[in-house]
């Protein structure tokens, strides 16, 4: 099963910034991830996220506000991907 990581922001250069990044991060390290952009002012407050730019892993919040640089974006996929391993098992 993939992990979902959703990228929150309206589309300002911090949240296109945060989406490369995800992209990047997952193009780099191979892990199973799909990653989708959520624009929208009603979702982004629904899924409780009050600063974008933002990152959810598998319905988690990780980041509000900023943007990680690639090697932390790597580590915080990966952590994710390796939780959701270990909780299968």
């Amino acid at each position: 099963m993939s992990t979902k990581i959703q990228i929150l922001g309206a589309g300002c250069d911090k949240c296109n910034r945060l989406y490369e990044t995800a992209v990047e991060a997952i193009r780099s390290t191979g892990v199973d991830a799909k990653v989708a952009k959520v624009s929208e002012m009603s979702e982004i407050i629904a899924l409780g996220v009050m600063t974008t730019p933002a990152m959810i892993i598998d319905g988690q919040i990780i980041i509000t506000g900023r943007v990680p640089s690639l090697d932390e974006m790597k580590k915080l996929i990966t952590d994710a991907c390796r939780r959701e391993t270990d909780s299968v098992e």
